[in-house]
């Protein structure tokens, strides 16, 4: 559990590189004073883990070469313990990344016993103690050393996880009726500062960290984006790991820092060695963008193919548990499903709910709602059931999108625009309106390879198509050069029949 922590070094920035190697923190305990002499004082120099001696204030020193240099490690270990017993939870868990003396010292268990009582006492502080009560005390502080070294630190840390994670349970229990989804999602994400961070992995396993520059909430997903100076060389890289990242102490979020401890919850892997010809889905004068399912756009400049920024589509449907309740090498697992069953015979073919949202990063070119959705057994085909949302047929079924389709980037340096692209989330609901199918991901049009039937004489056709292991969307747009918008004259639905039959205990 303690391996899913990170952020206890103060310089665990971006460019770090995070190995094997011990990791240094320099530490600066300020308001230290002590005298060595008669007339001097001592106090820690600033930046090192050394203690300098000093003239007092009004004094001057004659001899510059009398400035001697005491090493804070070769302090006796109860003053050092005496220190650390000051220290707030943040400040001893970064000490204890210095060498492994002073882990040891900062686990001691009289300091982490004391810091779980204070956190984790009952309401009964403000009475008195009994002389009774006064005693147990006593005997549970004796019988503290007998439990190895660092067993109330683990303690503390496993309990403030597991209240963490029944805070966020509780705020993101109510759910929507009419969307499926939890009411307060974006609360959530807001109050208990939740993040994330991708992991970038050299071929030779060095690894770079890098927490989120920016990100935007949308009506159903939010976008993620990360860019930086001093990029990795793409050559070296070989994966990319996604993380949702959550402060480990409540009290934190309010003036968030960096270096805290955070937790980390594997939310997604990609291959780097994915970008290619076949992952490319558009540019524009400075970058290539390339998707990588689920849910990934990688941004790559011209000139020099190296990474320019990553943004990263997450749906709102269990993205607080799958951010928050998975590990560093485990992402979240849904519960155990168990379905519903009806002897209708087109049960789980009818009744679905869908809404789509379409848009380039803040730029929404879509929203809507389709209700009553139905097929039926002759529209399976290759695994999967045709749904049809908007008929071809049907005039009054076509939608307008909404502005100039494109998708918006920037980086630290530049930004742009690529046209013909966008994101789209989709949120299926069952005939029970819970979420059956739910993905956020970038995609974008292209043209048919032979010219579509019906629709052709409107203006320039364009194909949009998505498709994973679950369920896919195809959409047919037409430009109307009069006008200047794009129209979505069909759009059809793709449910996988392994996931009907697994939801619904059916065996079509």
């Amino acid at each position: 559990m303690l391996n899913n922590l990170y952020g206890l070094s103060i310089h665990q920035n971006f460019g770090e590189r995070k190995d094997n190697s011990p990791r240094l923190v320099i530490i600066q305990l300020e308001f230290l004073t002590c005298t060595f002499r008669q007339g001097s004082g001592v106090k820690f120099a600033r930046g090192s883990s050394v203690m300098t001696q000093c003239a007092r204030p009004g004094q001057h020193s004659e001899k510059p070469s009398s400035v001697c240099f005491i090493s804070l490690d070769r302090m006796p270990s109860e003053i050092l313990l005496n220190i650390f017993s000051y220290l707030d939870v943040v400040s001893l868990l970064c000490v204890g990344c210095v060498n492994r003396r002073f882990y040891h010292l900062t686990s001691d268990n009289l300091i982490w016993v004391k810091i779980y009582s204070t956190a984790f006492s009952s309401k009964r502080r403000y009475w008195k103690l009994t002389s009774v009560e006064e005693t147990a005390t006593c005997v549970s502080l004796l019988s503290v050393e007998d439990k190895e070294v660092g067993y109330w630190k683990k303690e503390y840390i496993t309990r403030q996880i597991s209240s963490l994670k029944s805070a966020l349970a509780h705020i993101i229990m109510p759910v929507n009726p009419y969307t499926g989804l939890p009411v307060k999602t974006k609360e959530a994400l807001r109050v208990f500062g939740l993040g994330w961070a991708i992991i970038l992995r050299e071929k030779n396993g060095k690894e770079y960290i890098m927490r989120h520059a920016d990100h935007s909430v949308n009506d159903t997903s939010v976008t993620v984006v990360w860019y930086d100076k001093n990029w990795p060389h793409l050559a070296t890289l070989s994966t990319l790991n996604l993380y949702g990242v959550t402060p480990l102490f409540m009290d934190q979020y309010l003036t968030p820092d960096p270096n805290s401890p955070r937790w980390l919850s594997l939310i997604g892997k990609y291959d780097l060695s994915n970008l290619s010809e076949s992952t490319m889905m558009g540019c524009d004068g400075l970058i290539r963008i390339f998707c990588l399912n689920p849910g990934l756009l990688v941004g790559l400049w011209q000139k020099e193919d190296n990474l320019a920024f990553v943004m990263a589509n997450l749906h709102f449907h269990h993205l607080v548990e799958r951010s928050t309740l998975g590990s560093a090498t485990l992402p979240y697992m849904l519960p155990p499903h168990s379905p519903l069953v009806d002897d209708s015979p087109e049960y789980g073919l009818q009744g679905y709910q869908m809404h789509i949202d379409m848009h380039g990063v803040g730029i929404f070119y879509l929203c809507s709602t389709f209700r009553n959705l139905f097929s039926r057994r002759e529209c399976i085909e290759n695994g999967y059931v045709k749904f049809v949302v908007i008929s071809l047929k049907n005039n009054r079924e076509h939608l307008p999108l909404i502005g100039k389709v494109g998708l918006a980037w920037r980086t630290n340096v530049f930004d742009g625009f690529i046209e013909s692209c966008f994101v789209v989330d989709v949120t299926l609901l069952d005939e029970h309106r819970k979420p059956f199918w739910c993905v956020s991901s970038p995609v974008c049009m292209r043209s048919p390879a032979y010219p579509s039937d019906g629709s052709s004489f409107l203006g320039n056709t364009y194909y949009v198509d998505y498709m994973d292991k679950e369920g896919g969307v195809h959409a047919e747009l037409v430009w109307i050069e009069e006008t200047e918008e794009y129209f979505i004259v069909s759009l059809a639905l793709y449910l996988s029949v392994a996931k009907i039959n697994h939801w619904f205990g059916t065996k079509y």
